[in-house]
């Protein structure tokens, strides 16, 4: 899972979406650990912060899994092309002699 991560920390940002140079994208992990401060009366309702603390990295985990079961699968049919271009090239160059 961490080879994964890095994997994805090293992705160059995408076209058309302004990054910092040194974002990194919240995990999960970061989600479950974060502590806010009471401010008192004006504060926020740490009922609902913890509640939403507690769904967020819930979701966030569903989401990184849903990407990399989509980048396996994607290299998966690039290999099987590759593949089948590398026999029909040799079927081609056989026929041909």
């Amino acid at each position: 899972m961490r080879a994964f991560l890095r994997y994805l920390r090293a992705e160059p940002p995408r076209p058309g979406a302004y990054r910092a140079a040194n974002y990194v994208p919240l995990r999960p992990w970061q989600v479950r650990e974060r502590r806010f401060t009471r401010r008192g009366r004006r504060g926020v309702d740490a009922v609902e912060v913890a509640e939403f603390l507690d769904r967020v990295p819930d979701d966030l985990a569903e989401v990184y899994a849903a990407l990399g079961s989509s980048r396996r699968e994607t290299q998966r049919i690039k290999d099987a092309l590759k593949s089948w271009q590398s026999q029909r090239a040799r079927e081609d160059l056989a026929a041909r002699r």
